[in-house]
């Protein structure tokens, strides 16, 4: 559902705007996420994936999420497999490259139990730009030619161009509820800087009405300040700020650590020939049986988290 530029000029208007510390746990921001509520992911397959929020969001049992994202990867089979989730809006869904079209996904849409709506990865990154800028759309070229259209059809609009009179798809605004997004740093009152590719993290915010930022590290306002252009968005589109190291783990973090390969082998392997069960067992074994984020990480274990951690950091040796 497209939202009123009133409704949203009113919901930004009511939101605490002032530079306060919001610095929090993940059980804390996890409890600012509300059963039903459309969750935006932030980063993309498997670069800053904020993995240590959706894990607070599985052993905290919400249930009927809607989730979207530019890209999918593992996430949206932890999603779906764990109950959390039952639709993603995204352009693309696989475990990655390297294992192929993800099984758990299509052994929950098959089934009927998940919905994966898909649009094109441009489509996606025009309806969160609207969704930033207060528009009910934005007009695009985008899918026009292609059979994607054809299952979202219904929530598109054509327009003849008043300038040229020719045709153009309207691509309907996304404005979710809450975005999730990892950082590499960010300082107590919300200002978050990123390194490497951006993807769609500077609308996001602007578009979502509340949003989480884990991180890397919290540095002070000092060390922002020092090189502002690196501020990506603001502390007044924060809600919370979360540090919490390796918080993508097992994808990666650019500057910081590359996906744990060994740990995303097994994951695929687990799942490959019972998605079901595979993923069962994969979510006790990482998700509800650890009691912290750092007892996950010792699970994948020391020897994948330091290769992973050489290989992100070897850009620094340049």
């Amino acid at each position: 559902m497209v939202i009123s530029y009133d409704q949203l000029r009113a919901e930004t208007a009511a939101r605490d705007r002032s530079l306060r510390e919001k610095v929090m746990t993940l059980e804390e921001a996890a409890a600012l996420i509300r059963d039903g509520d459309h969750v935006a992911i932030g980063g993309c397959m498997m670069s800053r994936t904020p993995m240590a929020m959706i894990w607070a969001l599985v052993r905290a049992g919400r249930r009927d999420l809607t989730f979207s994202r530019s890209i999918v990867s593992s996430d949206g089979d932890i999603i779906f497999a764990s109950g959390i989730g039952k639709k993603m809006i995204t352009s693309w869904f696989s475990q990655g490259i390297v294992w192929g079209i993800s099984k758990v996904m299509r052994h929950w849409v098959e089934s009927g139990r998940a919905e994966f709506e898909e649009w094109s990865h441009m489509s996606m990154g025009l309806r969160y730009r609207a969704g930033a800028m207060g528009v009910p759309f934005m007009p695009s070229r985008s899918m026009m030619g292609s059979d994607v259209r054809r299952r979202v059809d219904g929530q598109l609009k054509e327009m003849d161009c008043p300038f040229t009179g020719e045709k153009l798809l309207l691509l309907p605004a996304l404005n979710p509820d809450v975005a999730i997004i990892h950082v590499q740093r960010c300082d107590p009152y919300g200002n978050a800087q990123l390194d490497g590719l951006q993807f769609m993290d500077v609308d996001l915010p602007m578009a979502a009405k509340k949003v989480i930022v884990t991180t890397e590290r919290i540095v002070s306002n000092d060390q922002i300040r020092r090189a502002p252009d690196q501020t990506k968005f603001p502390f007044f589109t924060v809600e919370a700020v979360v540090e919490v190291p390796y918080g993508s783990a097992p994808h990666e973090c650019y500057g910081h650590y590359e996906p744990f390969f060994k740990h995303m082998d097994q994951f695929a392997e687990m799942t490959k020939k019972d998605p079901e069960q595979g993923a069962r067992e994969y979510l006790e074994r990482f998700y509800h049986e650890p009691q912290s984020w750092t007892e996950t990480l010792s699970r994948m274990g020391m020897g994948d988290l330091l290769t992973a951690t050489r290989g992100g950091r070897s850009i620094h040796n340049v």
